[in-house]
């Protein structure tokens, strides 16, 4: 299956949008990991945006960077949402509620718990009547995302926005999870060839394991603590204009091998 990557949106530690990733990710600049700003996401409407939490927001302004360059409008958009995780903050915040006398539960803690939140909080900013799918995989949750939008994309002939993201845990989760730091990722996918995409993706799922494509010291250290961060061979590709061929594991028995086409 081939699909086009139109654009292409990035939050990550020294990462702070695509445009000013690039550098880092072509190697021309040593990654800093300072901590990412408090996002504001413009797609929402200030009454909604003050209900999200830091992992919807996360999401949403990674949206926001990857249309920056699009040739669609948001409603014309299907959306894949992939998250490992989901809202640890939240579900935090929960457990810590329960623990109370009166269990005193904030119903707006309640909604953003359910692992479809931030597909909601899109559908809201984009008035997209679209599908949309939000899924977990665990640690081969950029993966199983990938295949989903790039798969629909070709059978539907139409464009779909992947979001790949997962906040750090709050510290009485720290170390139970998958998710030690804050990442997240977007690919603009469509199914038609466009000649102002960033590339093309040939991808094929095929039995057995996988070697991950070699990294720098910097990013490895990314990769080894959120599965959103499983996408930066990809980056990096895409950010050098290189076409190669990699492979990413999709479990421990299959892997997805790309071929990268710009």
């Amino acid at each position: 299956m081939r699909v086009s990557v139109d654009s292409v949106g990035l939050m990550a530690p020294g990462m702070a949008g695509w445009d000013a990733a690039r550098s880092v990710l072509r190697g021309e600049q040593t990654l800093d990991r300072q901590q990412l700003p408090t996002f504001r996401p413009n797609l929402l409407p200030p009454n909604e945006r003050r209900r999200t939490t830091a992992l919807i927001k996360l999401a949403l302004q990674t949206a926001e960077d990857a249309l920056q360059h699009n040739r669609y409008s948001m409603s014309e958009l299907a959306s894949v949402f992939a998250s490992s995780e989901g809202d640890g903050e939240v579900v935090d915040r929960i457990c810590q509620s329960l623990t109370l006398p009166e269990r005193p539960v904030s119903p707006t803690h309640f909604h953003n718990s359910v692992h479809n939140a931030p597909a909601g909080y899109w559908a809201i900013a984009s008035h997209s009547r679209q599908f949309s799918t939000s899924l977990a995989a665990g640690a081969y949750t950029f993966t199983a995302g990938l295949i989903e939008a790039a798969t629909a994309a070709t059978l539907q002939q139409q464009p779909v926005l992947l979001l790949c993201y997962d906040s750090a845990l709050p510290p009485a989760l720290a170390g139970r999870g998958y998710v030690d730091t804050s990442f997240a990722t977007a690919l603009l996918l469509s199914g038609q060839a466009n000649a102002a995409a960033l590339g093309s993706l040939r991808l094929e799922l095929k039995a057995g394991s996988t070697r991950l494509p070699a990294l720098s010291k910097e990013l490895e250290q990314l990769r080894e603590h959120n599965p959103a961060a499983a996408s930066l061979p990809l980056l990096v590709a895409l950010a050098k204009e290189e076409g190669t061929d990699l492979s990413l594991p999709y479990h421990d028995e299959l892997a997805v091998q790309i071929g990268i086409d710009v």
